[in-house]
């Protein structure tokens, strides 16, 4: 069981162009999903082989679009997607991982103290109530609301130069449609999960003129 998961996420780092180096603590976090998931209801993904793919791999192909950031915020991250596998990837990068289901944060804290990451920090709230002392470079989702209450829920949260990252697993143009005209698409994106054939897409948004 334990090598064919190390071998599954080598295999996936490897697609992801990401050092192989990541796969045991990658290991050790689906280990600790699985494990905590029953008691705490953290996923409808029960095997871990499928943790693999639909939780870390999935995360994991936003990194190569966190450029120079240095600040960023996970927004109802959950039992910590995206936010843990890309701390895990990005040792230099601060994550402020926030979510309003205890059991949940209460999950991270046991992740941050096992694979000893220090550059996460663990807030148990609602994003529309955080205030941080300071802006975030990103803002990034992962199936956490539509485009424009992301944006209208979150807007507080991201700096003037900073941008919104959301992850889709359908169709945006409807969201777009819907978006005010003060947000900004820069870039949709087609993403290609390693051993994943659904559809997963991200949408790179900022302040400014939206010109539909």
């Amino acid at each position: 069981m334990a090598d064919r998961l190390y071998d599954q996420i080598g295999k996936g780092l490897a697609a992801l162009k990401l050092s192989t180096e990541l796969v045991e603590p990658l290991a050790h976090y689906i280990n600790l999903l699985h494990k905590w998931n029953k008691p705490y209801n953290l996923t409808a993904v029960r095997h871990p082989a499928d943790m693999v793919t639909k939780h870390v791999l999935d995360s994991l192909t936003l990194a190569p679009y966190l450029g120079s950031s240095k600040r960023l915020c996970d927004v109802g991250t959950g039992a910590g997607l995206p936010g843990v596998p890309l701390a895990l990837c990005f040792p230099d990068k601060q994550f402020v991982l926030l979510d309003s289901n205890g059991k949940k944060t209460r999950f991270l804290y046991q992740v941050r103290q096992q694979l000893s990451l220090n550059n996460i920090s663990i807030v148990e709230g609602r994003a529309e109530t955080y205030q941080p002392a300071q802006g975030f470079d990103v803002v990034m989702s992962r199936a956490f609301a539509d485009l424009s209450r992301m944006c209208n829920l979150t807007g507080h949260l991201l700096r003037t130069e900073g941008v919104w990252l959301a992850m889709k697993s359908q169709t945006v143009d409807t969201e777009i449609a819907d978006l005010d005209s003060s947000i900004q698409i820069c870039q949709q994106i087609d993403l290609s999960v390693p051993g994943l054939e659904e559809m997963r897409q991200l949408v790179v948004l900022r302040r400014g003129e939206n010109k539909k």
